[in-house]
């Protein structure tokens, strides 16, 4: 079966982007429609057919960079080419263990293309006498990307300055009310790996999958305002979902990473997942 979240998650036409380029190491991809913009700022960046480059003359450490992103990133926004904002920084950085290259508002990653990082945990409910359910999110009207559909219980971005742990920590409570102990027993699975356009323009995304088994009297509780609604949900209930299109992109890949672990789902319901567990090299798509 050929489910709609897998074809997404590389839904990429490399000819339509051209490489963005700082440090000596091409970092990201911008849509072709949007590199005309970036002319406004000659002294910030070297355009050719090939690719965009930012001045080595910003190339002495990541705060330079850092600043002439910075100013452009702020005059994109202030034109509604950038959206969404957050007032929260992103590493630009290829891996998750490396040293940034810059740090950048995080509603302009999707502009230039950048890897992003983010966790998402799958909230399962077991039971000793029939099948396990897991609890799933519903993204607040209000949210800046996929308004209204269907999440992972828990679900968040990497900003700079937290680690994976920590930042599964605070998504833990701020989105279902999950206390330090609790969240402390998520246990890992596998990454999967998105590059796919989207309005905002590329996610490059490497989302880190976790798991927490869960106490058959929890209720999820959000805090931040940032879900509607919880319910909990059969694993055939999550798959139909998923097939359906009503859930996001990664938090169906998430669903089925966990269920393919679990063997609650056989490898044939989602063929072409293993691609998504790899991370697609920048130089060959």
């Amino acid at each position: 079966m050929s489910l709609p979240c897998i074809a997404a998650a590389r839904c990429f036409d490399a000819r339509a982007h051209r490489p963005f380029w700082l440090a000596g190491r091409q970092v990201g991809w911008i849509r072709e429609s949007d590199v005309s913009l970036l002319a406004r700022w000659p002294d910030v960046f070297a355009l050719d057919a090939a690719r965009v480059t930012l001045a080595p003359r910003f190339d002495e450490n990541a705060d330079t960079r850092s600043a002439a992103l910075g100013a452009v990133i702020g005059a994109l926004a202030a034109a509604g080419r950038i959206v969404g904002w957050r007032d929260e920084i992103y590493a630009v950085r290829n891996m998750f263990d490396e040293p940034p290259l810059a740090y950048i508002e995080r509603a302009a990653a999707r502009f230039f293309g950048t890897m992003t990082y983010a966790v998402h945990l799958n909230g399962i409910v077991k039971y000793p006498d029939r099948a396990p359910q897991l609890w799933i999110a519903r993204r607040s009207d209000t949210k800046a990307t996929d308004p209204g559909l269907l999440d992972n219980m828990v679900a968040g971005g990497i900003a700079w300055g937290l680690g994976i742990e920590a930042t599964l920590a605070k998504e833990c409570w701020e989105e279902a009310g999950i206390g330090e102990a609790l969240a402390s027993r998520a246990v890992a699975g596998r990454s999967v790996h998105v590059l796919q356009t989207i309005p905002e323009g590329t996610q490059s995304e490497q989302i880190f999958v976790y798991d927490l088994t869960l106490p058959q009297d929890f209720s999820p509780r959000n805090q931040d305002g940032e879900v509607s609604e919880h319910r909990l949900a059969r694993v055939d209930e999550v798959a139909r979902w998923i097939e359906q299109g009503g859930m996001t992109v990664d938090a169906s890949l998430a669903c089925l990473e966990c269920f393919l672990r679990h063997r609650w789902i056989d490898e044939e319901s989602c063929a072409g997942i293993d691609a998504l567990f790899v991370v697609p090299p920048l130089s060959s798509v």
